[in-house]
């Protein structure tokens, strides 16, 4: 094994145990709902969440290190994006982070990029121009809505 190979697989290896620590280090005697630190961090009001959006970031540092492709990048901002948005909802966020585990799909999409590049590419496209477009299209609803409600204003 190579010393770029050992490098990657160790970057790997401690990616996976923080998206571990974040995500599901604990679980709930009895049951099968696992949660970890960044649940707990998100329960901090303000501050939580955005503190755990930037311990998330180390992954998405190790994947851009290891030349994952700005698509699968972007795929993994997203993640964090909405782990970071819902989760600033006081008390349904909390709830949501929990079961929303961003690291660990994180994870899953570097690994399954550095095992099937092609693939997981195509797909990260896809998601993403889905998200785009689906933005978009919410942002030209509330155009005409705001359109819509000053004309009703002014007649």
């Amino acid at each position: 094994m190579s010393d770029a190979s050992r490098a990657s697989d160790a970057s790997v290896g401690r990616a996976r145990a923080l998206a571990r620590l974040l995500d599901s280090a604990v679980t709930v005697p009895g049951t099968k709902i696992r949660f970890g630190a960044d649940s707990l961090i998100g329960l901090i009001p303000g501050l939580g969440d955005v503190a755990g959006a930037v311990l998330s970031g180390y992954i998405v540092l190790v994947a851009t290190r290891l030349g994952v492709p700005a698509s699968v990048v972007a795929r993994m901002l997203l993640n964090i994006g909405v782990d970071t948005v819902v989760g600033s909802v006081p008390v349904l966020g909390d709830l949501f982070d929990v079961a929303w585990k961003s690291n660990q799909m994180n994870v899953a999409l570097l690994e399954r990029h550095l095992g099937e590049p092609v693939a997981t590419r195509r797909a990260s496209r896809w998601v993403v121009t889905g998200v785009v477009v689906v933005a978009i299209g919410v942002f030209v609803l509330a155009g005409v809505g705001v359109i819509a409600l000053i004309r009703a204003l002014i007649s």
